[in-house]
């Protein structure tokens, strides 16, 4: 079926190029805070002694967070526009990093997954806003395209981030884990807390970085648009008029299939490390995983440049990115040592154009319904919370390696969703 375009409300011919330099330096900053939690996982699960388990609470606070705050997120939005709502949104996040400080200072678990939640809350808010806007910034037919675009910002952030932040947090560990079995209880505690006091100077600048760019925003010429039909008061043929946002089938089946696939996401990119581990890679390895994961990512969003609309369509790319996932999940379980993490690091290729494909074909047609079906699709990033935390339930009794069985019928539903789900209820 032919996509309907979706039309902007800004005169065609303005360029495009500075609100994208903007809106990628913002998904550079999603990308550098959101994948340095690869790090802070196995980095927390020593500073604070923790349990498999519990150390992938770090992925839970951060992203059970957009479930929570989507919807008053797309309230926020349609009180102050796009422009300040980024702004909110990475001011909120800079208060989240400096949360960071008492955290470590007192090294109490409990305050980090405070901060993780406020910079989770933030990044929702901005998600919130910034998704849409580039889905809308152009025609829909190569919005796939133009979210690639960020989604290099995005994960080329997310590979810099394992390599500054395990150099800084994780340096040395092998070494310092074999050193706190020889200490009593107080000079164990002192090595802890000097491991804790690592984290607080990088999560300084960040919130730095974040109020700069705040200010930056508040200064710019980011205009504000509206998808075609969004305002009640302009009639269009290009929009789905449905009196309900209930009634849009294909966007709900969207949201399942968006937070299924952020959950596998976060399993490749997160979880990568404590997999390696646990196999007997040293830590001093394994801290350098996830960027492998990112560098798959970035191939993949190359690919999406290239070849999508001109070759292929956002639906096409879906089958294959799913059919691919099946494929180098079935890898992982299957396989052993390096080979297994291999597979689980190249689920990044896998990964890189499904939220690219899903996020317009979720909300194509929608009209005056397209901020609130942003704010559903957020929510469906919290996949990235609860999906980590089954595979970590499940390893402590499986096995971290048969644990990602979970991630098959994730990928199974992804190409339901490219197949048919997203034409369910398009046209009446």
């Amino acid at each position: 079926m032919q996509q309907q375009p979706i039309a902007i409300a800004v005169p065609r011919k303005e360029s495009n190029t500075v609100p994208m330099l903007i809106i990628g330096a913002l998904f550079f900053i999603f990308g550098f805070v959101t994948w340095a939690n690869g790090t802070l996982i196995p980095y927390l699960k020593i500073a604070c002694e923790l349990t498999t388990s519990e150390a992938m609470l770090v992925t839970f606070a951060f992203y059970i967070s957009y479930a929570v705050m989507a919807f008053p997120s797309s309230w926020v939005l349609r009180k102050t526009g796009f422009k300040k709502g980024m702004m909110l949104g990475l001011i909120l996040m800079a208060i989240g990093a400096l949360i960071f400080i008492p955290a470590a200072n007192s090294r109490t678990y409990s305050v980090f997954l405070l901060g993780l939640f406020v910079i989770g809350t933030g990044l929702a808010l901005l998600q919130t806003a910034c998704n849409p806007y580039v889905t809308i910034l152009g025609p829909i037919e190569s919005a796939a395209q133009r979210i690639s675009i960020m989604g290099i910002c995005n994960k080329g952030a997310g590979a810099i981030a394992p390599l500054i932040m395990g150099a800084i947090m994780l340096d040395n560990a092998d070494a310092l884990q074999a050193k706190l079995l020889t200490l009593d209880a107080a000079g164990r505690a002192a090595e802890l807390d000097t491991l804790a006091s690592k984290v607080i100077v990088p999560y300084i600048l960040i919130a730095v970085v974040l109020l700069l760019l705040a200010a930056f925003i508040h200064f710019s010429s980011l205009a504000e648009i509206k998808a075609e039909g969004e305002d009640d008061s302009v009639e269009s043929s290009n929009v789905v008029n449905r009196a309900s946002i209930f009634e849009y089938t294909y966007l709900w089946l969207g949201f399942i299939a968006l937070f299924l696939y952020v959950g596998v996401e976060v399993l490749a990119g997160d979880t990568i490390q404590l997999y390696g581990n646990s196999l007997g890679i040293s830590l001093d390895t394994a801290k350098h995983f996830t960027t492998y994961t990112m560098l798959g990512m970035l191939a993949g969003y190359l690919f999406g440049i290239v070849a999508i609309p001109k070759y292929i369509s956002q639906s096409t790319a879906l089958k294959f990115s799913a059919v691919a996932g099946i494929l180098f999940s079935l890898g992982a379980i299957f396989t052993s040592g390096t080979t297994s993490v291999f597979f689980i690091a190249i689920l990044g290729l896998a990964n890189a154009l499904v939220w690219p494909a899903i996020w317009p074909l979720a909300i194509n047609g929608l009209g005056k319904f397209t901020k609130a079906a942003s704010a559903l699709l957020v929510v469906g990033i919290a996949g990235g919370a609860l999906l980590p935390k089954l595979w970590a339930s499940l390893g402590e009794y499986a096995g971290l390696q048969q644990a990602y069985w979970i991630m098959v019928p994730c990928y199974l539903f992804i190409l339901y969703y490219a197949i048919t789900g997203h034409k369910a209820g398009l046209k009446k």
